[in-house]
């Protein structure tokens, strides 16, 4: 059984940075695509960031040149960089695992499995 730990979340200023790290037990990331996803109250999950088992990334509008996704299979985990956050980035966020693929979509409905998340604050 995959599980799935997310860490580094916290409070930090609107401008500021986070670094959010995803680590797996029980099984290898390195067959999975890995999406992480944010989930503000009253919304729905959407997805931040993806990235395929060759390192192929992709991201929305809302976070395309601020977030980086990044994947360290020796280490069997995931991360999330996060930059110029604003307030409204200001959520839980999950990583999750999908069926790997030649490109890189990551489907809330396609998730096998998630993690129980780590909350970001944005605030000053």
């Amino acid at each position: 059984q995959l599980q799935l730990t997310e860490s580094g979340g916290g409070l930090v200023q609107p401008g500021g940075s986070l670094r959010l790290s995803c680590a797996a037990s029980g099984r290898t990331l390195g067959y999975y695509t890995i999406g992480w996803f944010r989930q503000a109250p009253g919304k729905e999950r959407e997805g931040v960031a993806c990235i395929t088992s060759n390192h192929m990334t992709n991201y929305p509008d809302s976070v395309k040149g601020r977030f980086t996704i990044s994947r360290d299979n020796a280490k069997n985990t995931v991360y999330l960089q996060m930059n110029s956050l604003k307030p409204e980035d200001k959520t839980t966020y999950y990583c999750a695992t999908t069926l790997d693929g030649e490109e890189p979509i990551c489907p809330v409905d396609g998730v096998d499995y998630w993690g129980k998340g780590t909350l970001v604050t944005v605030s000053s």
